[in-house]
């Protein structure tokens, strides 16, 4: 696991300082703090921080092939490196190392781009090949690793694990995006098809680009894809077994390292079966570890400890005050654009805890977007019942005309806010999903924003990728067009860029079992009646870990990490509330109506409106906003 950045120049191959290399893996010391390493030649340069995880010794980057034609730098691991190495070998590679980054080199040689097929792993890597004179670049199937890159007036490449590498380069004009800022509010993320820096881009998650010299055009395709087919077919029995020799596979896999090792477990049903495999697979006790707060009803400790004493682990707890915001700025720091999910704040602590005694952990993420695990998948299926008993145009006047006269009740449980209901029956499947995991409304975002803003975002609005990913989603089922639109669009925007910054700011390894692509396949293959069924999400996956996790946690109510934020707007961050609402950062852009900003924090303030997640997220995009342009 490590951190990369390199130059790359399009036209004239001119020579490239080291130095510029040097201030763009600085600014990403963190992710490596045990090493660095830089080479230049003719027209590019490749710099790596490293975290040594598989071959201490001999994994130094960049790495070049023993005849000097191809050089690569990696983030990531190659967790069957060890099989592809015996293949290569076979048909004539010689190795030096035996780290999985020298994989990367023979397998581009042998396969070419199609090397990627052949990896099971989390990467993001870039490979210079001198005799195509060409830099390629790639990220793993579903994003866990990141990799920025922007494009300089004088054709130069540059490229990072992390937008403030790029932005260390002094040659990269920094203005911000607004339609970023619109991605922002209506998703509470910056998607992977955005930046909040104008001009700079992330690759996508399962794609791969190529820079030819002299070509002015990058070369950018989609290598890998996920289908909800819902094809698979046999007895439950079968398809349990399936899928438990899939996630033990998977868990296996993740465990090989040089380093020491152990997982995250919040006592919740994902990495709880994933700390039962691994004490499965382990002939030493499991090292684990959980954050636990000081108000009960937001505690998950007992669950945990529960489960680590099913399995004999080595676990540690800590408890935390929820009043923790304190690490504001080390976030604004570590994520670069705006964040808007406050449960990065526990999981920095949990990543903290876990570094203390390993560099690598195990996660439990991946299995709610594939099994439709969340509260919005019910939901959504019960509506698209509904929506199925009448045509869409009656569907349209008779609820929507329901849900106008229906009275607002933002304070009841959600089975009696009938309003949102027949809005949402009134509306397309795709947009009433949007609106379901939009953070904010499109019409809150047109209240805050100018109408200079509005004219310029020219309709631009964050729902419509989601909207456009189900609609052409590869999937047999609406229930799998939502979970391909939260597989493409939320988990990468989301919960792998709180998990990669929040782990590799602490210099720890965050590995993902569960998003395993060959578990993933199959989990997609699965009929929705096996994925969700007497509204229980991940039905299989608890059907299939019965044999390993008692009752209370198997049917547990699904928590989550949870943080007071609309009660810190009204205490120790009255003051915030109170510079948001005075424009602070955001009224200087001339994008934001100070009037609504203002009545926004007075109301929240004086107890009229709870909109602490609003005024989070505002604060979120103020700090960023003036910690990237000086706003």
């Amino acid at each position: 696991m490590c951190g990369i950045a390199g130059i790359f120049h399009l036209d004239t191959p001119k020579p490239v300082d080291p130095a510029r290399v040097k201030t763009m893996i600085d600014a990403i010391a963190h992710r490596g703090p045990d090493g660095e390493g830089i080479w230049t030649a003719p027209g590019v340069g490749l710099g790596h921080r490293r975290l040594s995880i598989i071959d201490l010794a001999g994994g130094d980057q960049p790495m070049h092939s023993q005849d000097g034609r191809l050089t690569v730098v990696f983030n990531g691991e190659i967790y069957n490196y060890r099989e592809l190495r015996v293949d290569l070998e076979a048909s004539g590679s010689r190795f030096i190392t035996n780290s999985d980054t020298e994989v990367i080199l023979h397998g581009w040689r042998r396969w070419g781009p199609d090397c990627l097929d052949h990896f099971t792993g989390m990467f993001a890597f870039a490979l210079f090949d001198a005799d195509q004179q060409s830099l390629f670049m790639a990220r793993d199937r579903v994003g866990v690793k990141p990799l920025f890159y922007a494009e300089l007036p004088d054709g130069a490449v540059l490229f990072g694990s992390e937008l403030k590498a790029v932005l260390a380069h002094p040659r990269l004009r920094r203005a911000p995006d607004l339609s970023a800022v619109e991605d922002f509010l209506g998703l509470g993320y910056v998607p992977d098809d955005a930046c909040l820096v104008a001009g700079v881009k992330k690759l996508a998650a399962g794609h791969h680009l190529t820079l030819r010299r002299h070509h002015p055009l990058p070369e950018q395709r989609r290598w890998w894809d996920l289908a909800f087919s819902a094809d698979a077919r046999g007895p439950v029995r079968d398809l349990e077994a399936q899928l438990t020799d899939y996630m033990r596979m998977a868990v296996r896999s993740r465990m090989v390292a040089d380093v020491p090792l152990g997982a995250f477990l919040s006592g919740g049903v994902d990495s709880s079966s994933v700390v039962a495999l691994m004490a499965e697979a382990s002939r030493t006790a499991v090292e684990t570890c959980s954050i636990g707060f000081d108000v009960p009803d937001l505690d998950e400790t007992a669950h945990a400890r529960l489960v680590a004493e099913r399995f004999a682990t080595n676990h540690r707890e800590r408890v935390v005050s929820p009043d923790d915001f304190g690490l504001i700025d080390t976030l604004v720091h570590h994520f670069d654009e705006p964040f808007a999910d406050a449960s990065a704040l526990p999981t920095y602590r949990v990543c903290e805890l876990a570094r203390e005694k390993v560099t690598v952990a195990l996660s439990g993420d991946g299995a709610d977007e594939a099994l439709a695990g969340y509260r919005r998948h019910r939901f959504f299926v019960a509506e698209n019942r509904a929506r199925g008993m009448l045509s869409a145009q009656v569907s349209s006047r008779v609820f929507g005309a329901l849900g106008r006269a229906y009275p607002k009740a933002d304070w009841a449980p959600r089975p009696l806010r009938a309003k949102s209901t027949f809005q949402a029956l009134a509306r397309a499947p795709e947009e009433a999903y949007a609106r379901a995991v939009a953070f904010t409304t499109p019409e809150l975002r047109a209240r805050l924003f100018t109408p200079q803003a509005l004219q310029a975002l020219g309709g631009h609005r964050a729902e419509a990728r989601i909207e456009t990913a189900m609609r052409n989603a590869p999937a047999a089922d609406w229930l799998g067009r939502a979970q391909y639109a939260d597989m493409t669009v939320w988990l990468p925007g989301d919960i792998l860029t709180k998990v990669d910054r929040t782990s590799m700011a602490v210099g720890l390894e965050a590995r993902e079992p569960l998003l395993d692509h060959r578990l993933l396949a199959f989990e997609a293959s699965l009929p929705m009646a096996m994925r969700l069924r007497g509204g229980q999400g991940k039905w299989l996956m608890k059907h299939a870990m019965r044999r390993y996790l008692p009752d209370q946690i198997l049917n547990r109510t699904k928590m989550g990490f949870v943080t007071p934020i609309s009660a810190w707007f009204r205490g120790p961050l009255a003051g915030e509330a109170e510079r948001i609402g005075h424009g602070a950062a955001l009224g200087a852009t001339g994008w934001f109506r100070t009037d609504e900003l203002a009545r926004i924090a007075g109301d929240h303030r004086a107890g009229r409106a709870d909109h602490g997640r609003l005024l989070w997220q505002l604060m979120m995009l103020d700090r960023s906003l003036g910690k990237l342009f000086g706003a």
